[in-house]
C-alpha cells in the first residue's frame, strides 16, 4: 500500500482544486456568454403546431415587430395575415395594424411584419423595376452629385464627371435633350435616361 502521509496528500489536494477551480471558471465563462447572447436577442421561436408529416397545404411564414410572440410559423396555405398575427399571439398595444393588410393572403417564406405606432416607415428593399417597387425619382441634372449620376444606367465615374464639366462650363442644364451634348452620351443612351433625369 503505497505512503499517504499528509506530507504526500498536500500536493495531491492542491492539484485536485486548481482542476475543479479551472473548471468551475470554464463553465461560469460559457454560462455568462450563453446569457449575454440570450439578452442581446429573443431566441426565434417556431411553431408547427397542426403541422402534417407533409408540407402540402402549408406555408410557412414570419411574423415580426409589434407581437406578442414573434416568430416562424406554419400556417394552412390561404391563410390570412390576420391569421398570422393571431398565430403569433396578436398584436401589442402600440403595434399600427392600419400599416399591415390583414386581408392579403399570406405567402411561404414571406415576413408579416407589424411596425409601432409613429415609428418611421421601413425603407424600401425592393429592387428598382420590380414589382411592387416604387418607380425611382429622376435626378435633376442641375444639382445631382457624382454619386448619384453614377447610379444611372450606362453612367459610370467617367461620364458622370463629364456631365458635371458640362454642366460647370455651360452655366447648367437648359433641357434633358442637352444631355445628348456631353461626350459619350450618345441617342441611344439619351433615350435611355431620359426618365430617369430632369432639369
Amino acid at each position: 500500500m503505497p505512503d499517504l502521509s499528509p506530507r504526500r496528500l498536500a500536493p495531491l489536494g492542491l492539484a485536485l482544486l486548481v482542476v475543479v477551480g479551472i473548471g468551475a471558471w470554464y463553465l461560469g465563462q460559457g454560462r455568462a456568454g450563453a446569457e449575454a447572447a440570450g439578452a442581446a436577442a429573443p431566441p426565434l421561436r417556431v411553431d408547427d403546431a397542426g403541422a402534417s408529416g407533409a408540407d402540402g397545404g402549408r406555408v410557412l411564414v414570419h411574423v415580426a415587430g409589434e407581437v406578442r410572440m414573434p416568430g416562424v410559423y406554419r400556417l394552412r396555405a390561404g391563410s390570412r395575415v390576420d391569421d398570422a398575427v393571431r398565430r403569433a399571439g396578436g398584436p401589442r398595444r402600440r403595434a399600427d395594424l392600419s400599416a399591415v393588410n390583414l386581408a392579403a393572403e399570406v405567402e411561404d417564406g414571406r415576413q408579416v411584419l407589424v411596425p409601432r405606432r409613429g415609428a418611421a416607415p421601413a425603407a424600401v428593399s425592393a429592387v428598382p423595376g420590380a414589382p411592387g417597387a416604387p418607380p425611382p425619382q429622376p435626378i435633376d441634372l442641375n444639382t445631382a452629385t457624382l454619386e448619384q449620376l453614377d447610379t444611372l444606367d450606362g453612367v459610370g465615374p467617367v461620364t458622370a464627371q463629364k456631365i458635371l464639366q458640362y454642366r460647370q462650363d455651360h452655366g447648367g442644364f437648359g433641357s434633358v435633350e442637352e444631355l445628348g451634348q456631353v461626350p459619350g452620351i450618345g441617342p441611344k443612351r439619351l433615350a435611355a435616361l431620359r426618365e430617369r433625369v430632369r432639369v
